[in-house]
C-alpha cells in the first residue's frame, strides 16, 4: 500500500474512535442548565410576597373590602405553584371561600378560582359543583365551559368534557387550542395533540405573553418526550428556563432525560437535588427511589420511599397522592389489600379508565387475575393509552393466559421506554 492510501484509512479509524466516545445518546449539556440549578433569589416568589403584604395590609385597613381577599389569594397560588408547600394551597383555598362567602357565592370568576383550587387539590366533584353554579349564573360563560371542560376530563365524562369542549371552538384561541390538543392526547393521537399545541405556542409568542409561553413550552416538552422527540423535549424546557429561571418543572423534565434517555443517574441525582432546595414535594422522593432501583442501590431506594410517606404523614396532601401509593402498595405482597382499598376510592373520586387502571391492576397483584381483566375490559381496554396502563393490561392478559393479547401491546411499550422510564425495561421485555 502506498503511503498517501494509509491517510484516508487512519482518518476514518480516528473518526470512528471518537464517534464511538462521543455518546450518541447524549442529548444534554450541562453548561445548558447548570445556571438554573442554584438561583439565589426568585423574582416571581419575592413579588408575589410583596404583594401580599400591600394587599393585606389594605385589607386590614378596609375588612369591608372582600375584592382584596381574591388577589391575596392569586399571590398564595403562586407561592405554591414555585414552592410546592401545600399550606399555601390551603391559604389559597381559605381565601377564596371567605371571598365567595361574602359575595354569598355570585361572582363567576371567584366561583371558577375556588374551582381550580379544588382540581389542585384532587377535589374533583366538589370543582364541578362550583363549574355549574357558575355556568348557572350565566355570566362568563365561555370561560366557565373552558372550567367544565377540565373538571370533566379529570372526572372521566368525556362526552361531557366534549360537548363544553366544542362550545368554546375558536381555532385562533390559546385556550381552546390547549385543551384541543388535551383532548387529542386523550384518545391517543399524541400527532395531532403536539400540533394544536405548536398552534398555541404560536399564539404566545405572537403576542409575547410571558405566562402562556412558559404553559406552551413546558407542555411542548412533555408533549416531545411522549413522542419519543428528545432534543425538541429538551429545547423546549430550556426555552422555558430562558424565561423563567425558577420554574422547577423544566428542569424536572431535564432530570428525567437525563436518567430515562442519557441513564446518567448521578447527574439526574444533582439536578433533583438541587430543586429540592427551592421546591420540596413527595414525589422528588419517589423519583429519586426510582434512580436508586435502577443503580440496584435497594437500600437508598427505600430510604427515598419512605421519606416520602414520612412527608405525606407530615402533611394533609388528602388525595393528591392517592395513584402514587396505590401503585406503591400493588407493588408490596404484604399490602396489595391496602392499594385496592385506595384504589377504590380513587375510582369514586375520579371514576376514570386511569383510575379502574390502578384499582384493576390492584386485583391482579392481590391475586385476583379474573377480577383485574372483568375491570380491565369494561373500563380500561380502548379507553386509555398510557404506557403505564397498557403495560398493566399486558400483565393482566398474561395472567389470565390470554398471551395472544400481550405480543402487540409489548412492541408498543418497547417504543414508550423512554416515558415508562429504565426500570421498565427488563419487565416489558419479559412480557
Amino acid at each position: 500500500m502506498k503511503p498517501y492510501k494509509v491517510i484516508p484509512v487512519l482518518v476514518f479509524t480516528i473518526l470512528f474512535i471518537f464517534a464511538c466516545d462521543t455518546k450518541p445518546n447524549q442529548i444534554t449539556k450541562t453548561a445548558d442548565y447548570d445556571k438554573y440549578l442554584h438561583l439565589a433569589s426568585n423574582e416571581s416568589l419575592d413579588f408575589a410576597n410583596k404583594e401580599i403584604a400591600f394587599w393585606q395590609a389594605k385589607y386590614d385597613a378596609a375588612p369591608n373590602q372582600k375584592t382584596y381577599l381574591g388577589v391575596i389569594a392569586a399571590k398564595y397560588a403562586t407561592l405554591f405553584e414555585y414552592t410546592g408547600n401545600i399550606k399555601n394551597l390551603y391559604k389559597t383555598e381559605d381565601l377564596l371561600t371567605q371571598s365567595n362567602q361574602a359575595s354569598q357565592y355570585s361572582k363567576v370568576s371567584t366561583l371558577r378560582s375556588l374551582g381550580r383550587n379544588y382540581i389542585a387539590q384532587h377535589r374533583f366533584k366538589e370543582a364541578l359543583a362550583l363549574a355549574n353554579k357558575a355556568l348557572a349564573i350565566g355570566e362568563g360563560r365561555k370561560e366557565t365551559q373552558k372550567l367544565l371542560f377540565d373538571v370533566h376530563m379529570e372526572l372521566g365524562d368525556f362526552a361531557e368534557a366534549e360537548t363544553n369542549l366544542n362550545a368554546i371552538k375558536d381555532m385562533k384561541d390559546y385556550d381552546y387550542l390547549i385543551r384541543l390538543a388535551k383532548w387529542n392526547d386523550h384518545k391517543g393521537d399524541l400527532k395531532t395533540a403536539i400540533t394544536f399545541m405548536e398552534k398555541a405556542r404560536d399564539i404566545a409568542e405572537k403576542e409575547d405573553n410571558k405566562t402562556l409561553k412558559i404553559w406552551s413550552y413546558s407542555n411542548l416538552g412533555d408533549f416531545y418526550g411522549h413522542a419519543g422527540m428528545i432534543q425538541e423535549s429538551y429545547d423546549s424546557y430550556l426555552k422555558t428556563l430562558a424565561i423563567d429561571p425558577n420554574y422547577s418543572y423544566a428542569l424536572k423534565g431535564i432530570a428525567w432525560i437525563v436518567f430515562s434517555h442519557e441513564r446518567n443517574t448521578t447527574e439526574a441525582k444533582r439536578i433533583v437535588e438541587a430543586i429540592e432546595v427551592t421546591h420540596n414535594t413527595p414525589d422528588f422522593f419517589l423519583l429519586k427511589s426510582q434512580i436508586a432501583q435502577f443503580e440496584g442501590n435497594k437500600k437508598e431506594a427505600d430510604a427515598n420511599e419512605k421519606a416520602y410517606f414520612n412527608m405525606l404523614n407530615a402533611n394533609n396532601y388528602g388525595a393528591m397522592y392517592n395513584k402514587y401509593n396505590t401503585l406503591i402498595y400493588a407493588d408490596e405482597k404484604a399490602n396489595t389489600s391496602k392499594a385496592v382499598e385506595i384504589a377504590k376510592i380513587e375510582v369514586d373520586h375520579r371514576p376514570t379508565p386511569d383510575s379502574y387502571d390502578l384499582l384493576a391492576w390492584s386485583y391482579l397483584n392481590n391475586g385476583q387475575p379474573k377480577k383485574a381483566l372483568e375491570i380491565a375490559q369494561k373500563h380500561v381496554v380502548g379507553k386509555s393509552f398510557e404506557p403505564k396502563v397498557q403495560y398493566h393490561l399486558a400483565m393482566i392478559y398474561k395472567a389470565n393466559k390470554e398471551i395472544q393479547k400481550v405480543a402487540p401491546i409489548k412492541q408498543d411499550l418497547l417504543a414508550s421506554l423512554y416515558e415508562l422510564g429504565p426500570n421498565f425495561e427488563k419487565k416489558v421485555n419479559q412480557l
